[in-house]
Formats: C-alpha cells, structure tokens, sequence
C-alpha cells in the first residue's frame, strides 16, 4: 500500500518544508536550508538549490503548494528581490525534481484554514493540530514551520 504525501513550502530563508500523509498527520518539516555567501561586499543567507533539491528529491511526494509570495509595504527594494529570489528558486527545484506544485496567497489558505492573519495565530493552531510535534513550533521564529505544516494540511484537505 502506498501513502501519499502533501507537500508544502513556506518560502523565504527563515521559511519551512512540511508534509503531511493522507490522514494529515505530519510526518516531517524541515527549515528552509540556507547556506551563506558573499552578495557585493556582505556575507547573506541565501536558500541553497543544491541543498533544497537533494531534499525534495529523497523525502518527498509529487504534489507540493508554495506560498505566493508578495512585496510587503517598508520592506526594502533589496530585501523584495531576495525574497523573490528564494520564491523563483523553490519553485525551480520543484520543477526540476519532478514534482507538480500550485501557488496561494497567504490571505486565501488561511481563511480556509481558519487562522488569523497573525503569525502566532498558525503556531498556536499547529501546536493544537499535532501536539506531539510542540516543541517544533514552540519558538516566535518557529512562524515558518507551523504555516508550512498547516499550509500541507490545507492542500491535503482540498485535495480529497
């Protein structure tokens, strides 16, 4: 018997990989994986394609959701592009590996899904929805994780 996994991706380099199976248990998550390097005459984070495609490649399903992502009002021209970046680049490993994947705005998935707009709104449902895996949104900065765990959950639930 083989079980499908929903696969969804919280972009940004302080983003997360989650899935979950067809009963919408979460069977992993994963922060985003980063690696520094040198950008003009700064060191940055930067989301590793390498990295990020071996680990689609080797743990994951065929059917993914992202994130749309969009520029947000004071953030700055350099910090957009960056972001925009991480989303061109998420979205081109998904594609290389082979797997098929959608896109959705955080507005729409999160009416759906019932949560407030605010981060500590996800993490306080993630940890009610899997318990077990507290600790693993326990953190302020742990934002990333839990929407990308709800947003898995969401694609599985819409995908019955």
């Amino acid at each position: 018997m083989t079980f499908k996994l929903w696969l969804a991706i919280d972009p940004g380099i302080n983003g997360a990989i989650a899935a979950v199976n067809d009963q919408g248990r979460l069977v992993t998550i994963r922060d985003m994986p980063v690696v520094k390097m040198a950008v003009g005459k700064s060191i940055k984070s930067r989301i590793s394609p390498e990295l990020l495609s071996m680990y689609l490649r080797n743990h994951l399903g065929d059917t993914a959701v992202v994130e749309q992502v969009s520029a947000m009002p004071g953030q700055g021209v350099s910090s957009m592009f960056s972001f925009g970046e991480s989303f061109g680049v998420i979205k081109g490993c998904l594609a290389g590996v082979g797997i098929q994947y959608q896109t959705i705005t955080p507005a729409k998935w999160k009416k759906d899904m019932g949560i407030n707009a605010s981060k500590d709104g996800a993490r306080a449902m993630a940890i009610q929805t899997w318990p077990s895996w507290a600790e693993t949104f326990a953190r302020v900065k742990d934002d990333g994780r839990a929407e990308a765990a709800l947003l898995a959950l969401w694609l599985q639930r819409r995908s019955k």
